[in-house]
């Protein structure tokens, strides 16, 4: 068989097939070449997306990271292809819970089976933390097996900011307080809620319109352009605006304005913020008048009128011309406080306050200190001293008569006056305290004068009244030093023979001798002293009651105790009294206490329940200075009462005035019928021993009621008949023994004289002494 046919046969299949090797190498490099270039073209595309974009494969291990994912997980210095999320982990321990938290994340797409959006938590290569968008596809092969998992991880963390500023902003703008937006010519853009709800207009009535249309008409042409001034030149402007609602309402607000301003510093708007003052306006106008007026009246008060009288004194200086402070003070305020209450009180210090503003000019300034006590300033008065007293002086006495005019009060019909002291200032020759003050003592010194008086200050006035704080002072210390002294005015029974005392106070001052009860004892009542000197009073008083139970001659007497208001009122005055008692051992029936009636007018039922409680100790009771106050028989006979003293001035003229003489028998014969015992103060002669007292139809007995006496010459007194010439005359009416009235007495003032040298020393712890 020829060969060459096989060969040609052989080369055909050797040339085919080396050309169709040939043409399947070409075709393998051009696919290659052509899956290089779309892997460049997808390299690049995915390069080229800002994300963080992934992928994974099957096993969860990392092939491809572009630059922004390599930057988010920190891949750039590690060999990170390959990788899975664990070993990833273990080359950044710090990025461990990230990976961790991704890995939970995959799983979750890969049972999602399909698209899954999620939020992630990614700490960047500067160490802040990011909000991560995790936006993973998987991807399945033909068995369902899992293939590749494309991850797109985008940073929202600044569009969540925006997010979330957006909220707050949209909540801020529907806040409480009005917020206005207008364009860059003032126009109003936008409006919230809160405005609608302050103007009272609606954001359709507004939008389009300038902020003028809310003017109050109360800001003037300057206080806008200051206003726009500030906003041109700061961009910001902040104050207090008086605005007008819809209705026509008055308000003030506080508002801010800013200015908002584009890349090149252009204003592109205005927002105004504002919210409505009405209420810290009213409660600083409350507090202002709180601290500066009077809550009652609505005058000045002490704080405001020092100020003004200061600015007064200030003009003095530059107009040369004088000032003068009037200090007036109501003459009968106490009293219809004690009678009809205090809403009473408050009422005539209304109607007091009315009547000084209708007396003054706009230009003066009245004030009310406190109490029942006012102030006026008056300015602007003549260069010429005595010129400005007089011009005063006619104020003043236009005042005094209107305020001496009746008060009507709830029907009420009271009768007041004014007592008024009056200070001239001219420059700065004074302090404005050294004003009030003398104003001060030239008031007293009217009331001094017999009240519904007008005075000017005399620096003599002055001058007492710095003897008088002087005297105060040293009685604060008087009862410590031991200082008081006590002595008794001895009563005596019809056959003149001592039945007891009555308590008198003296104050034994080392350099001014003894200071009489007159001087010091309303100074004690002022200040309050008079409580411990009254519990010391009786106590020394008891003491002397208990030594004199162990004499045969003095057993029997009793002691008459004078007892003050402010003592009495005390809630504790019953038990003080039980105590003092029981502490010295003295009989409770052989201690007499003694009350004005001012005491009882100032509560009766209470001074009725105390007295009561008192007397069930034994203690019996007298109504001093009987006839001199309201004398009321409705609380006369409830009060239980052992004995009343009439008066001194009813019995001193009783033998040559009938109406004396009428008013003593009336009380005499009034107090035989309740039963009470009485003594007639005054009585110095036999003639008025033997008067119309001695001869009242009550029947009675007449004890003596001498003066002062030291203790051994009251002991020698006891059992005795007293001479009568040496003796004021008392008398006490007897319902139990059926005597006829006959004559007591007591010594004549005049004698204290002779004997207060040789009767000083009642010792502070009651002992032995001079009395």
């Amino acid at each position: 068989m020829p060969q060459e046919p096989d060969s040609c046969q052989q080369l055909t299949a050797i040339h085919t097939l080396t050309f169709r090797t040939m043409r399947n190498q070409q075709a393998e490099i051009d696919r290659q070449l052509e899956e290089q270039r779309l892997n460049e073209r997808l390299t690049a595309l995915v390069e080229a997306i800002p994300d963080a974009v992934f992928f994974k494969d099957g096993n969860g291990r990392l092939l491809i990271a572009n630059e922004a994912a390599k930057q988010l997980f920190q891949l750039r210095s590690i060999h990170w292809q390959g990788k899975t999320g664990m070993e990833l982990a273990d080359m950044h321990p710090e990025l461990r819970a990230v990976h961790e938290e991704c890995l939970v994340s995959d799983e979750k797409a890969w049972q999602a089976g399909q698209l899954l959006v999620d939020e992630e938590i990614v700490a960047g290569e500067d160490g802040q933390s990011a909000i991560i968008e995790a936006r993973k596809m998987p991807i399945f092969g033909k068995d369902g097996q899992r293939s590749g998992l494309v991850i797109i991880r985008r940073d929202v963390t600044e569009r969540k900011r925006n997010d979330e500023a957006m909220r707050i902003a949209a909540v801020t703008f529907e806040t409480q307080e009005a917020i206005v937006i207008t364009d860059a010519k003032a126009n109003i853009l936008r409006v919230n809620h809160a405005f609608e709800v302050l103007t009272g207009y609606r954001a359709e009535e507004v939008i389009g319109k300038n902020p003028r249309i809310l003017h109050s008409g109360r800001h003037d042409k300057a206080f806008y352009q200051a206003m726009w001034s500030a906003l041109l030149g700061a961009g910001k402007w902040s104050g207090e605006i008086w605005d007008k609602r819809k209705d026509g309402g008055i308000y003030p607000r506080f508002t801010t304005i800013t200015a908002v301003y584009d890349d090149h510093h252009r204003v592109t708007h205005y927002v105004a913020v504002s919210s409505d003052i009405s209420q810290r306006k009213q409660s600083e106008q409350e507090i202002h008048q709180l601290a500066f007026y009077d809550p009652l009246t609505g005058l000045p008060n002490r704080r405001l009128l020092l100020d003004r009288l200061q600015h007064a004194v200030l003009a003095s200086v530059r107009n040369g011309r004088h000032g003068a402070l009037l200090y007036l003070d109501l003459d009968s305020f106490k009293t219809i406080n004690e009678t009809q209450g205090h809403a009473m009180g408050d009422k005539l210090l209304i109607e007091a306050a009315r009547r000084l503003q209708s007396c003054v000019r706009e230009s003066d300034s009245l004030a009310r200190l406190g109490g029942d006590e006012f102030v006026v300033v008056l300015e602007g008065l003549s260069s010429d001293a005595n010129e400005a007293a007089g011009q005063t002086e006619l104020v003043a006495e236009k005042i005094r008569s209107e305020m001496g005019q009746p008060y009507l009060l709830n029907d009420f019909n009271f009768q007041s006056t004014a007592s008024i002291g009056i200070s001239l200032f001219h420059g700065h020759l004074e302090s404005v305290e050294e004003v009030l003050k003398h104003a001060d003592v030239a008031m007293y010194q009217a009331k001094t004068a017999g009240r519904n008086a007008i005075r000017f200050f005399d620096p003599s006035m002055q001058a007492a009244l710095e003897a008088r704080a002087a005297l105060e002072a040293d009685l604060q210390h008087a009862l410590e030093k031991q200082q008081f002294r006590l002595f008794y005015q001895i009563q005596v029974d019809s056959m003149r023979r001592p039945l007891g005392a009555e308590v008198l106070l003296r104050w034994e001052h080392p350099e001014r001798g003894f200071v009489f009860p007159d001087q010091f004892i309303p100074l004690a009542e002022e200040t309050g002293l008079i409580v411990p000197i009254g519990l010391w009073v009786l106590q020394t008083a008891c003491a002397r009651l208990k030594a004199w139970q162990n004499d045969a001659l003095t057993r029997d007497l009793t002691l008459a105790v004078n007892v003050s208001a402010k003592q009495f009122h005390q809630a504790d005055f019953a038990a003080q009294v039980q105590r003092v008692l029981q502490e010295s051992g003295a009989k409770p029936s052989q201690l007499k206490l003694e009350l004005t009636e001012s005491i009882v007018l100032k509560n009766v039922q209470d001074t009725i329940a105390k007295m009561r409680e008192i007397r069930l100790l034994g203690v019996g009771f007298s109504m001093d200075d009987f006839g001199t106050g309201y004398s009321s028989l409705s609380y006369l006979k409830r009060l239980p009462l052992d004995q009343i003293k009439i008066d001194k001035s009813f019995v001193l003229d009783i033998t040559s005035d009938p109406n004396d003489a009428a008013i003593v028998q009336a009380i005499i014969a009034m107090t035989g019928a309740l039963g009470l015992n009485v003594i007639a103060e005054g009585v110095e002669t036999e003639a008025h021993a033997s008067s119309s007292i001695n001869t009242a139809a009550t029947p009675s007995r007449v004890i003596y009621s001498a003066s002062r006496y030291r203790l051994s010459s009251l002991r020698e007194c006891c059992g005795q008949v007293l001479n009568p010439e040496m003796f004021n005359f008392a008398l006490i009416p007897d319902n139990t023994l059926g005597h006829e009235p006959t004559v007591g007495a007591s010594l004549l003032a005049k004698n204290f004289a002779s004997k207060l040298a040789p009767t000083i020393g009642e010792a502070s712890n009651g002992q032995s002494g001079l009395i």
